[in-house]
């Protein structure tokens, strides 16, 4: 199970800190902008950083502030931004130059989060428990768990499928994602997300469990058309992909006509996010 797209964002006492984990180097990592505005209070994060990273200069501690390299990460508009990023290692000298009281508990969840991602290296079903447990604990039912990381099992399939048949990660993958949802839901995902007023929030998070099996039968039909037929180039990826959502569009209309209601709803599946409940790293 690739557990990779629920772990992008992780909660530490209620700030939302980014981050990505890179297969070569087998290490996290995290926004330093995330960082020190968990550690602040700080109108701009940004600009503080950017003093910070100065002053470390002007102290001689080049070799820190060179290590903190920039990756593309959503940002609160919901677009791609490069956005400087520090493994464990290099947090561990930034945050010695932050003054607040912070620091300490900060260190303590940087070392379990690393910890936790060796054990689930070594246990991939510690991945899985540990999903749960945070969907739980912001109120998602059982029920809707299951379904969610079944999906997670099933856009692993396909996507394994995509790399098979040269699809590039990133930009192509996206195309034939929107193709997918486009196809079954009559909505690109950006649009889908618009559409149910949301911005960093994950989609697939707030489907309900007929979305969430819809777009599931979409992707799987796309899997099996492309392992049956082999598509050789992107424009023949695109057209498995549109045939793959059109299956499930054709179960989302007989539905509609079954139950004479819409499966693509502005609703989402936790109807107040505010009061949705928030995972709080405690140690």
């Amino acid at each position: 199970m690739d557990n990779s797209k629920l772990a992008r964002i992780v909660v530490f006492e209620d700030k939302n800190i980014r981050r990505e984990w890179d297969e070569k180097s087998e290490k996290w990592y995290f926004s330093v902008v995330d960082i020190i505005d968990s550690l602040i209070k700080s109108e701009n994060p940004q600009v503080y950083w950017r003093v910070l990273k100065k002053r470390l200069i002007d102290e001689g501690s080049n070799e820190t502030v060179t290590k903190c390299n920039a990756l593309k990460m959503k940002a609160v508009d919901g677009k791609m931004r490069l956005t400087d990023v520090a493994d464990m290692e290099t947090l561990f000298r930034l945050i010695q130059s932050i003054p607040s009281p912070k620091v300490e508990p900060l260190k303590l969840w940087l070392a379990r989060v690393g910890y936790e991602r060796i054990e689930e290296t070594e246990d991939p079903e510690k991945a899985i428990d540990r999903a749960m447990q945070t969907y739980l604990k912001k109120g998602y039912s059982k029920e809707w768990i299951n379904q969610r990381l079944k999906s997670i099992e099933i856009r692993k399939n396909l996507t394994d499928e995509w790399e098979n048949r040269g699809v590039k990660k990133g930009s192509e993958f996206a195309i034939l994602t929107d193709d997918i949802s486009f196809a079954w839901a009559g909505l690109t995902t950006k649009n889908y997300k618009k559409y149910k007023g949301l911005k960093m929030q994950s989609l697939r998070d707030n489907m309900s469990n007929i979305e969430l099996v819809l777009n599931m039968l979409a992707e799987a039909s796309t899997t099996a058309i492309s392992e049956k037929e082999k598509p050789e180039t992107f424009i023949k990826n695109r057209q498995v992909a549109k045939r793959g959502g059109g299956v499930a569009k054709v179960a989302r209309e007989k539905l509609e006509r079954e139950t004479g209601r819409k499966v693509v709803t502005k609703e989402n599946y936790l109807p107040i996010p505010e009061k949705q409940k928030r995972l709080k790293v405690k140690y």
